[in-house]
């Protein structure tokens, strides 16, 4: 993911992308420049050297902590991959430094940027489903080699628990989840979560990196009809409720009664990852709004963190098991023992950032 960072930095406006650290390539050892023509660093502490303004964190997630915390001491913003860290503790402690420094953190929860999910968000945003009952993911294909330390709930799981929070405005109330390990290493490579988030709609999630068939699926489902969204060609498609009654008796049997027309819209789509660097760049310079916060990606974890607990006892998780939106009351029900709280919004920007850049990825 590093690569692809780096890419869209190079060529980004109003930065000056600079180096990128990465101890396990031979272009550190021997000065040779790395992707985007930059040099590569060996440590972190090379970087900061440079007098960065801030930083993107693309290394393996249990390293997420001890990199960002560096970045953080230093006073550099940071843009840290997905999840935020291994645990929701570490998460925490993240989210904490940046905002006890007044520096600007953001999680690269890439799926926010995809135009088609962001279609699908203004469009239930202006009431064009009306109530929304139904909100249903699958995020399926073959195993990623370059996983070594997180399963599948902590590095796939993420993108759902995040988008469907972001698309309806709404924290989960309740989950239960299973999961299975079938390719022989230590984390979890499947996993199935059904529950409810805070206004009673129903979630269902399906993700596992066993399937020889890659697919990036969502559907909301409302009074009106059901928005699908593909998210690998960045498509959106809605299916209305019929308003026309099927006179044909035996067609109707088999289309049933509520089949309407199906649009499929178009609009412009632009790579996510570039949007993403585009707000988050806009976020150092004093924009408010437009990233994915390290308040918010510390809940995704905290709800992944969930999921795997869920998974483990075999039970459900509810009540104050589950953190609340941003100002919204805790969602009500049998509290699971693992305390959550109602999370502030993000941090503010830092002011007074020069655009310089660079990379820590491994």
């Amino acid at each position: 993911m590093g690569r692809n960072h780096a890419r869209i930095l190079a060529a980004l406006d109003g930065v000056e992308f600079v180096a990128a650290v990465d101890p396990a390539v031979e272009a550190a050892a021997d000065g040779r420049p790395g992707p985007g023509g930059v040099p590569v660093l060996r440590d972190v502490g090379e970087l900061l050297a440079l007098g960065v303004d801030y930083a993107v964190v693309a290394c393996p997630t249990a390293l997420h902590e001890d990199v960002g915390l560096r970045l953080a001491e230093a006073g550099v913003c940071a843009l840290i991959e997905k999840p935020l860290a291994h645990t929701a503790e570490a998460a925490r402690r993240l989210a904490e430094a940046f905002e006890a420094r007044g520096l600007v953190a953001g999680v690269g929860h890439i799926e926010r940027f995809n135009p088609a999910l962001q279609q699908l968000r203004a469009r239930l945003e202006a009431g064009e489903l009306g109530e929304v009952f139904q909100v249903v993911t699958r995020r399926q294909g073959p195993f990623p080699h370059r996983i070594a330390d997180v399963g599948v709930v902590k590095d796939l799981a993420t993108h759902d628990i995040d988008l469907t929070s972001w698309i309806t405005g709404q924290g989960y109330a309740t989950l239960s989840a299973r999961t299975v390990s079938k390719s022989g290493r230590d984390h979890e490579d499947m996993v199935a979560v059904v529950g409810s988030l805070a206004d009673g709609t129903m979630v269902s999630h399906l993700v596992n990196w066993l399937s020889p068939l890659k697919e990036r699926f969502c559907a909301v489902t409302g009074e009106r009809g059901c928005f699908v969204a593909d998210t690998l060609t960045a498509d959106l498609t809605f299916h209305a409720n019929g308003a026309v009654a099927t006179e044909w008796e035996a067609l109707r049997a088999f289309r049933g009664v509520a089949e309407g027309d199906t649009v499929r819209y178009a609009f412009p789509k632009r790579e996510p990852l570039a949007v993403e660097h585009e707000r988050f760049r806009d976020a150092v310079r004093g924009a408010a709004g437009g990233i994915v916060t390290a308040r918010e990606g510390l809940r995704t974890v905290e709800v992944s963190t969930a999921v795997l607990e869920s998974a483990r006892l075999m039970a459900d998780v509810g009540g104050t098991g589950l953190p609340a939106l941003p100002g919204t009351a805790e969602p009500d029900g049998p509290a699971s023992g693992v305390t959550a709280t109602v999370l502030p919004s993000g941090a503010p920007p830092a002011p007074g950032a020069h655009g310089r850049v660079a990379e820590q990825t491994t």
